[in-house]
């Protein structure tokens, strides 16, 4: 899988001002209404047999780091079965700064991109899309640099604001995040969700996932396919199965 629209790959060599101008044209290209070209509700771990193999592809993108390295990896799923892997191991070409994902891991990620066969129908991102500075985080910055629909999952909140208490709620509960004043977007603007995808008894603080639309997904449609695509774990099982693989193949190298 190549990028679609070349001329907005992440290039580490520019200045901070030319990232910046780039993300804003990024995010003027993307899409955060619904686009995907199948329907959002047949996208799930669950089992139907009315959808047999029309079921969506939906691939899974995360990281690990050895050495100055990235070990970028894509585990695609159709339902609950995995129907491709590929990983690309890559060098990190600037540190991280907050904001400016993108330039440093998008690169990695794209070459593993590069080594997959299938061309999935979502692809769900570790990291955020449209909550974001300039609401181009790495799931919107690559989503359009694909031009695939794209979801981000972020452990973290990098910006926006809740109106609510996010501590100690239940599996299933959702706020909106709104644009403040520290977003390139209207005051009170949905960039995404908090959501609590699960709580348990033997460890009552599990903090919330923040879920964004990277490209081509609505704010709305990217919770309900996160929730859909669950396991029994905290994050989504496409996001969980490509950590686990990054982590063999890092194990790997030794």
């Amino acid at each position: 899988m190549t990028p679609a629209r070349p001329e907005f790959v992440p290039d580490p060599s520019q200045s901070r001002a030319e990232m910046e101008s780039l993300q804003r044209r990024v995010a003027d290209a993307a899409r955060f209404a619904d686009d995907l070209g199948v329907d959002p509700a047949s996208i799930s771990l669950a089992e139907d047999a009315t959808l047999g193999g029309d079921r969506p592809l939906v691939a899974g993108v995360d990281q690990a780091f050895l050495d100055g390295r990235a070990v970028s990896a894509v585990v695609c799923l159709r339902g609950g079965e995995v129907i491709e892997r590929a990983h690309a191991v890559t060098d990190l070409a600037v540190p991280y700064v907050p904001g400016l994902l993108s330039f440093r891991e998008g690169g990695p990620i794209l070459a593993a991109f590069e080594a997959l066969d299938a061309d999935p129908d979502l692809v769900v991102f570790d990291g955020s899309g449209r909550i974001h500075f300039r609401q181009a985080g790495l799931a919107t910055h690559l989503g359009v640099v694909l031009d695939v629909p794209s979801v981000g999952v972020a452990k973290s909140l990098l910006c926006g604001r809740i109106e609510a208490d996010v501590d100690g709620r239940p599996a299933g509960w959702r706020a909106p995040v709104l644009a403040d004043d520290g977003v390139d977007a209207p005051e009170g603007t949905v960039l995404g969700y908090t959501y609590q995808s699960r709580q348990y008894d033997s460890n009552p603080v599990i903090n919330p996932l923040y879920v964004s639309p990277g490209h081509r997904v609505s704010a709305e449609t990217a919770v309900e396919v996160v929730e859909r695509l669950g396991g029994g774990y905290k994050l989504p099982e496409p996001t969980r199965l490509a950590d686990a693989y990054a982590d063999d193949c890092k194990a790997g190298l030794g």
